[in-house]
């Protein structure tokens, strides 16, 4: 193998690959980044046997193809010293069995390879029927749900979010057992059938910081135990995480018994400097409290002081509630949604919050109180 490439192109493209594998990994070869040089251009893949990630480089973005062949390297080297070179051209060249040598007009680094044969093959075939979205939907939409996922590997299936696909809409939600987010989106010319499956958080994660923030598509191909998203140049591959996903539905109330209305912002600001004096070990409890016109937030810490804040309502109310939540849990809720005004639902002080968009939206956030009055 032997090319010549500019430091610029190829540093961006192991910026993509090299979320794909994990320092913590003890086996060596999932540590490394493949180059697979072909007559099209360089393919650069990378796996950690959870996540894959593949990128290609077109031969006209290449400043010469001198040999055909492929490398696998250690991820970690090859990408700091491409990032670390001046941005001028790089000329890379496999000169003995398992040895590369990288070249500048200034700079000479010589890397031992790995068996290209012990290398890991990635079936990243796509399926004939793909789901289309938008990129910046499906970031934005991620995004609004992805924080409520679990971090305790004790219920695995809460450390993913569960997308459902029924009737040409897809649902995406996550929870932790404490607070749900979920947020539905139709989908047009769906040749997909129902479906029900878990995607990693971590793994969401890495794909939604490799998505443009525009107007092009992003491809969504389902199997039975794996997802592929591909976008421009990019294909990412997720494992799937094994288990059934709760019934949430059977969380969310048809009837209310009180709905108010509030400004999101106003109500944020309110609850954040409310936060001010809670504390994680009582797991930031604030309470609230309609009277007349009025939201009041309050939250105490008995050896440091109170506080309380007043919101005025958009539209009074009939009957007053008093119930206390996480502030933290609230604020993560909240300032997801993309509206002026939201709606906070209520059946009684230790029932479920619900929040979503006042004047109605497919997003909804949902939040457990804290049992304190």
């Amino acid at each position: 193998m032997k090319l010549k490439i500019q430091q610029k192109i190829l540093i961006e493209h192991l910026n993509y690959v090299i979320k794909g594998i994990s320092n913590k990994n003890l086996i060596p070869i999932l540590n490394c980044i493949k180059f697979d040089l072909q007559k099209d251009g360089l393919y650069l893949m990378s796996t950690d046997n959870e996540i894959a990630i593949k990128t290609f480089i077109s031969k006209d973005k290449i400043e010469k193809i001198e040999e055909l062949g492929e490398m696998v390297i250690s991820g970690r080297y090859i990408y700091d010293i491409v990032r670390k070179l001046n941005n001028e051209l790089i000329n890379i060249e496999e000169v003995i069995d398992s040895q590369i040598l990288i070249t500048t007009d200034t700079s000479s680094f010589k890397l031992n390879c790995n068996n290209v044969s012990e290398f890991p093959n990635l079936d990243l075939e796509f399926s004939q029927d793909p789901i289309i979205l938008n990129q910046l939907l499906f970031k934005k939409t991620i995004n609004q749900t992805i924080f409520a996922t679990s971090t305790q590997e004790s219920r695995p299936v809460l450390t993913g979010v569960n997308f459902k696909i029924s009737k040409n809409k897809l649902n995406f939600t996550a929870t932790d057992s404490y607070r749900l987010a979920s947020k539905e989106i139709e989908l047009e010319n769906l040749k997909v059938g129902d479906t029900d499956i878990i995607v990693p958080s971590r793994n969401l994660i890495e794909v939604v910081k490799l998505l443009n923030n525009d107007e092009d598509n992003l491809e969504i191909h389902i199997f039975n135990n794996k997802i592929i998203f591909n976008m421009d140049n990019i294909t990412v591959m997720s494992r799937l995480i094994n288990g059934t996903y709760p019934d949430t539905t059977k969380l969310i109330p048809k009837e209310f018994s009180l709905i108010i209305k509030v400004n999101l912002d106003s109500f944020y600001s309110a609850i954040d400097r409310a936060s001010l004096l809670t504390n994680e070990e009582e797991k930031n409890i604030i309470k609230l409290e309609t009277k007349d016109k009025y939201l009041i937030i309050s939250s105490n810490i008995p050896e440091i002081g109170n506080v309380e804040e007043k919101v005025e309502l958009l539209e009074k109310v009939k009957e007053n509630i008093k119930i206390s939540f996480s502030s933290k849990y609230m604020m993560d809720a909240i300032k997801v949604f993309e509206c002026e005004n939201i709606a906070l639902k209520f059946n009684g002080e230790i029932k479920p919050i619900i929040i979503d968009d006042a004047e109605g939206s497919n997003l909804l956030q949902l939040i457990l109180p804290i049992r304190t009055y």
